[in-house]
This record gives C-alpha cells, structure tokens and sequence, in this order.
C-alpha cells in the first residue's frame, strides 16, 4: 500500500471513528414533563424564524373550507352513503392550529393547542398502538395468526324491551361472532392492521359495503371476497372490527388501556376522550363497555388536543421510547413503517409512510405521517428531528406547509 493510499485509510478510520464517538457521545433526547414542556426560539433549534412564520401563514391561509360545525359537515359528506347516520358524538371545531417540535422542544404554536376537538381517523394510530401493546405483552403471540381463533362471541347490549314481546325476538341472534365466515376466518391481525382484511359483516348498524360504497350499487352486496392482503380499502367498518377485536383480548376499555400503556407515561393531559357509539355497547365478564371507534367516520373516535397530538407524534419520532422505557417495541414501530404491499404509502393504521416519496413529495422518503380527516395531520421526520401538527388545514396544502417548514430549517 503506497503512502498516499494508508493516509486516505487512516483518514478514513479517524473519521468514522470520530463520527461513532460523537454520536455515543451525543447528549440524550430531551423528554417533556407531564407539567412542563420546554420552548425554544427558532435560531436555537437551527430554524429561521422569518420563514417558518410564513409556514405558519400559509396553514392558516389554507384553512379547510368544511363547515367548522363538524356535524353539518358530516351530513354534507360521509352522512350522504347508505347507512351514513351519525351514531357517535361530534363538536364544533376550533380554529386552524398546530406545533412545531424540533430536538424535541417546542419552536412553535398557532391557533388553540389546548383546545380539545376530534382528529378523525388519527384515532387510527391510537388504535394501532393498543393492539402493539397487546402485541409486546404476549396478548397477540403472532400478528399473522387468524384473528379468529383468538374471539370468543360478542355480546352486545339492548335494554330489556318493554312490555311482553320476547316473542317477537325469539331466534334472532343475540351475539356478534365477528369472524365466522368462510373467508372472515383467514382474516390476520395483519389485514386488518395493514386495511386489506376485506371483512365481510355489519357492525354497529353499518354494512362493509355502506362505508364509500363503490359506483355500482349492484355489486354492493354480491362481489366475491378478495383473499386479506391483496388489495387495500380503507373502510371505517373493518377498523372498528379491530377496536372490538382488540377489546376481546384486553376484556378492559380500549381507553383505559390507552391511558395506561401510552398517554399518562407520554405526559399526556387529563382532557383527551376516546369515544364509541351510541349502539356499541357489550357486555364483557359482568361489565357494560362502550366498544370504541376507529374514527370520527359517524362521529365519536378521540378528542384530543394538538399538544398531546405532539407528545404522541414525538414518542412515534423516537420509536416507541419515551425517557428509558420501551411504550411500544422497536419491532411493533418497523412494523408500523413497514409498506403495505397492496398500497406502498400505508403502514400500520393510520401511518403514512412516504414510500419513493409518493404521500409528501418535498418530504424525505424516511418521514411519515398520522393523519385525519379535517385535515388532522401529526407530521414525523427522523432526519429533522422534527414533529408537526397541523389542524383543520386543506388536504391538498399538506405538502405545501410541509415543503415551506422544511425550508425553514438552517443548512
């Protein structure tokens, strides 16, 4: 080896050498308190202040132009398909808001961060992360097991009718099996995570078929089954067949299991609701519980804040490890960031992943998103170190604000 070579090579050693020390080195993540989160100033965080301010301009100026009364909004939308009553509650929304989180620290707010309104189908994720947990603590041994062989019967709850008419009733089914059909029964957790189970029923007064309905109304109910996985279908229907599902196994409130295992170790405030539907009530060991929604697709689903909207964004930037404790496993994470075959964007509901940068065109490929209806979006960059959430925005603004924050960062 000539001289000039070595010294390229001894270069070369220092240098990753120098690189791993640093990064070993580097100072740990700042963590908000429960009480407390930290702010800092855009020039501390390596941000120009004069731009992100027009990041910020532009979210607002982008203002979804849905009705901020959400329930009007929903019967000028979702409340047009068959079956499309709302069965769960719904609030009037606030103005457009957000966060901008940067190593951690709050470099930014607009809008009302407290202010406590629906996130739609960001609900998803909260979801997805109590079925992870049932994951890591050994409830569901393998995600590719066939949901059906972990349920038992669902029994819903109806008052007891008035007067003498038992009769009437007489041989009509009073349990929910939600697996047991031909094609139901190969249904994985999988599928149903990844949003191509094709699960065939009716759950809570509302038929599969009923949630954007194709535009033939003939095939409706007469289609043949897709074998799970190979086509995607976003459809509120089977997401609340994973929420009952996940209930099976944790036989506790979906919420409860929440506020254990995720919101109270991320800070999370006392202000945040999980809702189901008015019908969705069951009977499980002795106790009534209200059966969870995936989304606000009839109303109901979870009302939250944009500031523990950001706790949670920030805990998925940090895969899963809020401080020293593991919330949600490295593998459960990859997997949610894992593309879905049938549709490369989709992870794990509701993480949108940026696949050969497809979803956010001015967004690294590595760079995901939590998002809702409204637009509700929870913004996550690893190469940043940056989390964002932004609220009631128009959909098709999101790259938009998204390319005009990252402008904002200082090369």
């Amino acid at each position: 080896m000539n001289a000039m070579r070595l010294l390229l090579v001894v270069a070369f050693v220092g240098t990753c050498a120098s690189l791993s020390a640093q990064k070993k080195n580097a100072p740990a993540p700042y963590f908000p308190s429960a009480t407390q989160w930290q702010t800092k100033t855009p020039a501390q965080v390596g941000m120009d202040a004069g731009k992100l301010a027009l990041a910020i301009a532009f979210a607002k100026e982008k203002e979804t132009k849905s009705a901020r009364n959400l329930e009007v909004t929903h019967y000028q939308t979702f409340g047009k398909e068959p079956f499309g009553d709302a069965i769960g509650p719904f609030k009037e929304r606030g103005e457009p808001t957000g966060v901008v989180i940067r190593n951690g620290y709050i470099v930014a707010e607009w809008g009302e961060p407290l202010r406590v309104d629906m996130t739609f189908s960001v609900t998803k994720s909260f979801l997805s992360s109590v079925v992870g947990v049932a994951y890591d603590k050994g409830l569901i041994p393998n995600i590719y097991d066939s949901v059906y062989k972990a349920m038992a019967p669902v029994n819903v709850y109806n008052a007891m009718p008035t007067g003498n008419n038992k009769a009437d009733h007489f041989g009509e089914p009073t349990l929910i099996n939600l697996f047991d059909t031909p094609h139901n029964r190969t249904i994985t957790w999988n599928d149903l995570l990844r949003q191509t189970s094709d699960w065939e029923g009716t759950l809570w007064g509302k038929p599969e078929w009923a949630d954007r309905p194709g535009p033939n109304a003939a095939e409706w109910t007469t289609r043949p089954r897709v074998k799970p996985g190979e086509v995607y279908e976003y459809n509120d229907v089977r997401v609340n067949v994973l929420a009952l599902a996940a209930l099976n196994i944790w036989r506790k409130p979906l919420p409860q299991v929440l506020k254990e295992n995720i919101m109270d170790p991320i800070g999370a405030s006392a202000s945040w609701r999980w809702m189901g539907y008015d019908n969705s009530w069951v009977v499980l060991d002795g106790q009534l519980i209200q059966a969870v929604g995936g989304g606000g697709h009839w109303g109901g689903g979870m009302f939250i804040t944009a500031r523990d909207m950001a706790r949670f964004g920030y805990l998925t930037l940090r895969r899963g490890k809020w401080n020293n404790t593991q919330l949600l496993s490295e593998q459960w994470v990859k997997w949610s960031l894992t593309p879905t075959p049938a549709q490369p964007t989709y992870g794990f509901m509701n993480w949108f992943v940026n696949t050969d940068k497809k979803y956010l065109p001015s967004a690294p490929a590595t760079a995901f998103a939590h998002i809702g209806n409204g637009t509700n979006m929870i913004y996550v960059d690893y190469e940043n170190d940056l989390v964002v959430v932004a609220r009631w925005i128009d959909n098709s603004s999101l790259d938009g604000f998204v390319q005009r924050v990252l402008e904002a960062i200082e090369k």
